[in-house]
């Protein structure tokens, strides 16, 4: 199946699952279709890969015909439509069911309804069972009713596509706002006035306990920040106002004890990528400062502890090498491997004492 058909199906079939909000406008259309054109019928269908689905109809029975029995699907690209005069004299169409059977098509004229992007759906056509043919003006106003038919549908794709954008857009909204709420980090956002735009409980619930108040938003952050540390807070502010990010740990008091913050301070971008605030993130990382910390006081007894018993050993490792620098200066020594194996391993021992001791002395 050639690209350009398979392109023109999938938008046939996103249409097909419109709800229809507007179809009485349409059934309007197709009656002032058959009125313009002096003909008992009109239809707006639908061209299937093997259906063709009769959307909206005036005096019609059917639902649905087979494809190739559609006399629409002859429009199927066809930028001017089609006139079929006289059916039995058309051998596109003389032996076709619709013509030999119900409902006896004699007359057919059809324009086709195409998209903006170029696909034809189907068609707005009219039949009847004489022969018959248009004017130059009922073929025009044929057009113009084909185009409106278009414009409601393609307004009603648009206003399904924003419900289900709308719909997005607030699941997403949601799920941010749960995620921003339920962080144990202390996010707020502040404008270019240094003027409160939004926080989450976790800030709110710190100024509730520190100072009895309840954040509001286009309040001045000033009310809510510690004398002591409103000057840094405010630098801080103005840089990231500038551009430029701010990331530190600092001990801040926090319900009268120290405490320690990884403090972020970061420009809050527009879509065009303009700076219309800063970006506040507070959090609270004394417990692994404090770990940190454990585990240095702990590393550093264990080396102590490591220098001690290294000068512990070196004494009684230096005294039996002494013992053998003599028995080897007076000649007195074994010439054994084991003796020669013996002195090795001592001197390696003694080494790595050695080494022990300096690692702790530069440390």
């Amino acid at each position: 199946m050639p690209l350009k058909e398979l392109e023109r199906l999938q938008t046939v079939r996103r249409f097909l699952q419109l709800p229809m909000d507007y179809e009485h406008q349409l059934q309007e259309i197709t009656r002032l279709a058959a009125y313009i054109c002096g003909q008992p019928t009109a239809l707006i269908t639908f061209i299937d890969e093997d259906i063709q689905h009769i959307k909206v109809k005036h005096n019609f029975e059917f639902s649905e015909t087979p494809r190739c029995d559609a006399f629409c699907d002859h429009v199927i690209g066809k930028k001017g439509g089609m006139i079929v005069k006289d059916a039995t004299l058309d051998d596109r169409f003389a032996a076709n069911p619709l013509v030999l059977n119900n409902p006896h098509i004699r007359f057919y004229a059809g324009v086709p309804l195409t998209t903006h992007d170029g696909h034809d759906l189907g068609s707005l056509c009219v039949i009847g069972k004489r022969p018959a043919d248009l004017s130059s003006r009922q073929a025009e106003m044929l057009n113009v009713l084909s185009r409106q038919v278009i414009k409601i549908l393609e307004f009603e794709a648009s206003v399904i596509l924003l419900r289900e954008k709308q719909a997005e857009l607030q699941r997403t909204e949601i799920e941010l706002r749960a995620f921003f709420e339920s962080s144990v980090e202390q996010h707020l956002l502040l404008n270019r006035d240094f003027e409160i735009i939004a926080f989450n409980k976790a800030w709110d619930n710190h100024v509730r306990s520190a100072y009895g108040r309840s954040l509001e938003r286009g309040k001045k952050m000033t009310d809510y920040v510690h004398l002591d540390h409103l000057a840094q807070f405010y630098r801080d502010y103005n840089t990231a106002l500038r551009g430029t990010a701010v990331f530190d740990e600092r001990k801040l008091k926090s319900n009268g004890a120290d405490a320690w913050f990884l403090v972020k301070f970061e420009p809050a971008f527009d879509a065009d990528g303009q700076i219309i605030g800063v970006s506040v993130n507070i959090v609270d990382v004394t417990r692994r400062i404090k770990n940190e910390e454990t585990v240095k006081v702990q590393k550093q007894s264990l080396q102590n502890i490591a220098f001690i018993q290294s000068h512990e050993l070196r004494r009684p490792v230096a005294s039996i090498l002494g013992l053998m620098n003599l028995l080897n200066a007076d000649d007195n020594a074994p010439s054994t491997i084991e003796w020669q194996y013996l002195q090795a391993s001592v001197k390696e021992l003694d080494s790595m004492i050695k080494l022990i001791i300096d690692e702790t002395d530069h440390r």
